[in-house]
């Protein structure tokens, strides 16, 4: 009868080789989670900002709009988009977008700034953002080859993501994200605002990799270009 079992040497830690173990990995993990709010905050942005718009997520604050204001004066960029969607509150404007759009215009006189408001929705407020600024262009006939995206802090790699999703690869889309004036996500640990944004945004950047599966975006549709938009 053939041998059902056989002996085996199996190797394992001393009590002082677990606790280096574990002790080495503590370190690893802190060490990573030290990065975790400079890589979540990524900023790539597009190489010539004279033929890329300027994409500026609406729902920043104030000082956070100001600073894309000179952002886009400091790169020179030639044509400005707000993206975001309804204010559910008694507010003086309809969305985000206009909001948004109505500071920047009065920091960046002489460059062109249109509003892309997108419908309400409960979830992926950003995904949804890219989606109507893609119909929004298709629509125009608007060739959106390159644009690069003013976000701000820990937000900022999800969005590019979301972004990339739902204008394919077409489209060339920089990054760039702005300090928030109320926290440091470089040190991140060291208050509660920071901490709670950059778990938040590592939690939901996570269920965006594994869980999230939007249609493919559709061909571009021949239409006719508004070469009013596209000169400006």
């Amino acid at each position: 009868m053939p041998a059902l079992f056989r002996r085996r040497v199996v190797v394992l830690p001393t009590w002082w080789g677990a606790l280096l173990l574990l002790g080495l990995l503590g370190a690893a993990a802190t060490l990573t989670a030290r990065q975790l709010g400079g890589w979540l905050a990524v900023s790539e942005p597009v190489a010539d900002p004279a033929v890329a718009w300027l994409v500026v997520e609406g729902w920043l604050g104030e000082r956070e709009l100001d600073d894309a204001a000179a952002y886009a004066r400091q790169r020179g960029f030639r044509r400005v988009l707000t993206t975001g969607g309804p204010i559910l509150s008694f507010a003086s404007h309809a969305s985000y977008a206009e909001r948004a759009a109505q500071r920047l215009r009065k920091r960046l006189p002489g460059v062109p700034v249109e509003a892309v408001p997108a419908p309400a929705t409960r979830q992926e407020r950003t995904y949804v953002s890219a989606l109507a600024l893609r119909d929004w262009a298709q629509q125009r006939a608007l060739p959106l080859e390159s644009i690069e995206i003013y976000s701000l802090g820990a937000h900022a790699r999800r969005t590019r993501i979301l972004y990339r999703l739902a204008f394919g690869e077409r489209t060339q889309i920089g990054i760039v994200a702005g300090q928030p004036h109320d926290r440091d996500i470089q040190q991140w640990w060291t208050t509660s605002e920071a901490a709670k944004a950059v778990l938040i945004e590592a939690a939901s950047l996570a269920w965006t990799q594994c869980c999230f599966w939007p249609v493919p975006p559709p061909p571009p549709q021949p239409l006719k270009i508004d070469t009013d938009l596209v000169t400006r």
